[in-house]
C-alpha cells in the first residue's frame, strides 16, 4: 500500500526523450506544473501539491514509435521504462471522478511520448471509507443463486437483439428447465420499442418465478439496466419489486458516476459489462490495464465483473485473462477487501474448464456459454450437464477425456467444440 496521504500509479512509458525527464513533465502536468515555470509554484507549493516519481527503471528500447504524434529530438533513442507517480492526497481528495483526471488524465497526450499505459494504482485507506465497493461480492451472489461449491453457469440472451418480451421469457423457460443458474441480458438489449425494459422484466420474473414455485430453484437473471441515472433508478426498482435478484450496467455507457450512483442505491448484486473495453486496452503501449482498470469499478460497487475467458474469440491473450480474474479476487484494502465475482465469458464451452480451474486456482466465478450450451447436439439441457460435468472433472483433477467415459454430455460436448 501507498503512504497513507498519497495515491500511486505505475506506467509503462515509450519516449525518445530522456525518461526521467519525460517522468517529470508527466508528474508536473498532473499536478502543480505546467510546460513553464511559473511564479505561483514555488517550493513550498511543490512540496506540498507536486507529483513525486517514486521509481523509474528502463525495460527496453523500440525501433519506432507505438503511437503517432510524439516528438522526436534528433539522435533520440526510444526507449521504454516502468515508472511509478504519487501525489498527495490533499490534491483531490477521496473521489474516483478526481482520481480518474489525476492518474488518467491530459498525460496521454503529451508529446514526449510515443507510448503511456496505466499499469496499476494504489489507494489510501481514506478512498474505502468514501466508496461502498460491492454490497454483495461472491457470498451475496451464491446465496442468491444459490450454488455453493462450483461455479455458477450461465448464459446469455441470444440472439442478442430481437427478441420481443413473450419470446425472451419463452428462452429463458427453456434455459430455466435446462437448469441453467444464470442468465444474463444481452449488453445490446436495454429499452428498445421492440422489447420495452418493463414488459421484459415483467414476462421473465413470471417464467422464472414459476420455476422457482415448482423446483424451489430460482434463477438469477441480469436485467440490463443501462440508461441515465433517474431510468436505472426506476429500472431497478421494478426489478425489486418483481423479485428480481440480478442488475447489469454497461460501465462504459454510464460512466463512473452513473455506476457510482448506481451502486450506491442498488439492493441487488451489480453485474457489470466491460464492453468497450477494447479501446481502452487493445494497443499494448496505451491506455489501461484491466489490473488497474477494475479497481475502480469495484469501489464503485461493481460485484461482477467481466474478464473474457480462455481461448476466448476476441483478441486477448489467455495469460491476461487469468491475471484480470485473479485481479478480481484480490483484496483492495486489509480491512475492506471488495472482492468482485469474475465473469469468464466468450467462446466457452465445456473444453475451457480444466485450464480455467487450473491456471486460476478456484471455483468462485461465474462461467458464462451461449453457443457451449445451446449448441448443444443434444439440446441446452445437455449444454448445461456437459459444463457441469466439465468443472466436476477439472476441480476432481479429472482429465475430460475419461470424465466423459461415463457422462454423455460431456463427451458429445467433446466432440462438437473440439475445434
Amino acid at each position: 500500500m501507498p503512504a497513507p496521504h498519497r495515491i500511486e500509479a505505475d506506467y509503462l512509458i515509450e519516449t525518445a526523450y530522456d525518461p526521467r525527464r519525460a517522468a517529470e513533465a508527466m508528474a508536473g502536468e498532473q499536478s502543480s506544473g505546467t510546460f513553464v515555470a511559473i511564479p505561483g509554484e514555488t517550493p513550498e507549493l511543490k512540496e506540498r501539491s507536486a507529483a513525486r516519481i517514486e521509481a523509474l527503471e528502463l525495460v527496453g528500447t523500440a525501433e519506432a514509435p507505438s503511437l503517432p504524434g510524439a516528438g522526436r529530438p534528433e539522435g533520440g533513442v526510444i526507449q521504454r521504462a516502468r515508472v511509478t507517480l504519487s501525489w498527495p492526497m490533499d490534491n483531490l481528495g477521496p473521489s474516483l471522478p478526481n482520481l480518474l483526471a489525476t492518474v488518467a488524465g491530459n498525460l496521454f497526450e503529451l508529446k514526449q511520448f510515443s507510448g503511456l499505459r496505466l499499469l496499476d494504482i494504489r489507494l489510501p485507506q481514506a478512498f474505502a471509507q468514501a466508496y461502498g465497493g460491492p454490497k454483495f461480492g461472491i457470498e451475496g451472489t451464491r446465496r442468491l443463486a444459490g450454488v455453493e461449491g462450483r461455479p455458477i453457469i450461465g448464459t446469455i440472451v441470444k440472439p442478442s437483439v430481437g427478441f420481443g418480451p413473450t419470446e425472451t421469457a419463452e428462452l429463458v423457460k427453456l434455459l430455466a428447465e435446462a437448469g441453467i443458474d444464470f442468465i444474463k441480458d444481452d449488453e445490446l438489449q436495454s429499452d428498445g420499442p421492440h422489447c420495452p425494459f418493463e414488459d421484459r422484466v415483467r414476462a421473465v420474473m413470471r417464467v422464472i418465478d414459476d420455476h422457482a414455485d415448482r423446483t424451489g430453484k430460482k434463477v438469477m437473471f441480469a436485467f440490463n439496466l443501462t440508461g441515465e441515472i433517474d431510468q436505472m433508478r426506476r429500472r431497478h426498482d421494478l426489478v425489486q419489486e418483481l423479485g428480481g435478484t440480478c442488475v447489469m450496467a454497461s460501465l462504459n455507457s454510464v460512466g463512473l458516476v452513473g455506476m457510482i450512483e448506481l451502486g450506491r442505491f442498488t439492493q441487488l448484486p451489480l453485474h457489470a459489462h466491460r464492453n468497450g473495453w477494447g479501446y481502452l486496452s487493445r494497443a499494448p503501449m496505451l491506455g489501461w490495464s484491466y489490473v488497474a482498470w477494475q479497481k475502480i469499478w469495484r469501489l464503485a460497487g461493481a460485484d461482477h465483473m467481466h474478464v473474457n475467458g480462455l481461448a476466448n474469440k476476441f483478441s486477448e491473450a489467455d495469460d491476461s485473462v487469468i491475471a484480470s480474474a485473479r485481479a478480481c479476487l484480490t483484496p483492495l484494502f486489509d480491512d475492506k477487501p471488495c472482492i468482485a465475482m469474475p465473469v469468464f465469458s466468450s467462446g466457452q464451452s465445456a473444453k475451457q474448464a480444466p485450464g480455467t480451474y487450473a491456471a486460476l486456482g478456484t471455483a468462485d466465478l461465474i462461467f458464462a456459454a451461449g453457443g457451449g450450451i445451446m449448441a448443444h447436439p443434444d439440446g441446452p439441457a445437455a449444454g448445461v450437464a456437459s459444463l457441469r460435468e466439465a468443472w466436476e472433472a477439472a476441480m476432481s483433477d479429472v482429465p475430460l477425456a475419461d470424465y466423459a467415459r461415463d457422462h454423455a454430455a460431456l463427451a458429445r460436448a467433446l466432440e462438437t467444440y473440439a475445434a
